[in-house]
């Protein structure tokens, strides 16, 4: 099989984060603390699903402390860990306040995947961007015990939350997630969700189901969506998916079956794609103007990696 070209491999997004997580300092109120009146910290500014940014060729995405306060009332913090020593937080203002800030020249509010796809920020502001956006999400969805109803409040620096009723705490979560490319041969699955943007074909993707394991999914939801059978499923790599908190597990299948029934429910459309096609398409050069998945994500990986001659399809 010769090595298709496909150009340098791409970085995926919201890996690699340069943050030392420090867990055991949450948990430390005298550090937190001291941490916040530090002056090298920098606090990443969020609102719903809006991230505030400074105006600039990259945006800069730290802000101080000082400046977070003067642009709106801080409703949330959490601390994400420490950059070569230097305390960085997430900080959560209520979603209208954000959106306010929409109109002032000198910030852009923006969603995180555009800032992912348009290369807003520099690369290394990704990972702890997503780590904030997830964990305030959960803090915006967990204010009340789900045991008892009462208000819950922070603590471990914004990494539990806690029930003085009756005394439950409360993590936050990620939920797992199957994503997979089934191969046939030189032919590979790919779908098109009805959320996508136009001709943009990617691989299949379906929620880890209680009780079951990462083969199981993946057999389940590729027959779920297109009625095929696989086999062979073998782990790839995982991403952190902030969209609101999940986990990526990116895998391939080997295919049993060939005739595709797609569950209309779920995909708008699922055909196979041969290695030619799906390779103009990640490159972005099909002739009709199809697109496989965009570099920052798992799913390209995925299809790369089978292109270049890895995973179920490379022997």
């Amino acid at each position: 099989m010769s090595r298709l070209d496909l150009g340098p491999k791409p970085h995926l997004g919201y890996t690699e984060s340069r943050l030392a997580r420090v867990a055991e300092r949450r948990r430390d109120a005298v550090a937190a603390a001291a941490m916040s009146a530090d002056a090298n910290a920098g606090v990443y500014l969020m609102g719903g699903e809006m991230i505030v940014l400074k105006q600039d060729t990259p945006c800069e995405a730290l802000f101080t402390f000082e400046e977070a306060r003067a642009l709106a009332p801080i409703v949330e913090t959490v601390f994400l860990g420490l950059d070569d020593g230097a305390p960085r937080f997430g900080v959560g203002l209520a979603p209208d306040d954000a959106a306010a800030l929409k109109t002032r020249s000198d910030l852009v509010v923006t969603d995180l995947r555009s800032i992912a796809v348009q290369g807003l920020v520099a690369g290394e502001h990704l990972p702890p961007i997503a780590e904030a956006k997830a964990v305030l999400h959960w803090h915006a969805r967990h204010r009340f015990c789900s045991n008892c109803g009462a208000p819950t409040v922070v603590v471990d620096a914004g990494w539990r939350r806690d029930c003085a009723q009756c005394q439950a705490q409360h993590f936050p979560r990620t939920d797992p997630v199957v994503i997979m490319l089934a191969i046939d041969g030189d032919d590979c699955l790919l779908g098109r969700s009805p959320r996508f943007i136009p001709n943009m074909w990617s691989c299949l993707a379906g929620f880890l189901e209680p009780g079951e394991t990462i083969e199981d999914a993946v057999r389940r939801e590729v027959f779920e969506e297109a009625a095929i059978r696989c086999t062979d499923v073998a782990y790839y790599m995982t991403q952190p998916w902030p969209y609101p908190s999940s986990l990526m597990i990116g895998c391939t299948a080997r295919a049993t079956s060939e005739n595709i029934v797609v569950d209309r429910t779920e995909l708008e459309d699922a055909r196979w794609f041969d290695r030619s096609e799906a390779s103009l398409m990640i490159r972005r050069q099909h002739p009709d103007g199809l697109a496989g998945p965009h570099p920052f994500a798992i799913a390209h990986h995925l299809l790369g990696r089978w292109l270049h001659g890895g995973g179920n399809g490379g022997a």
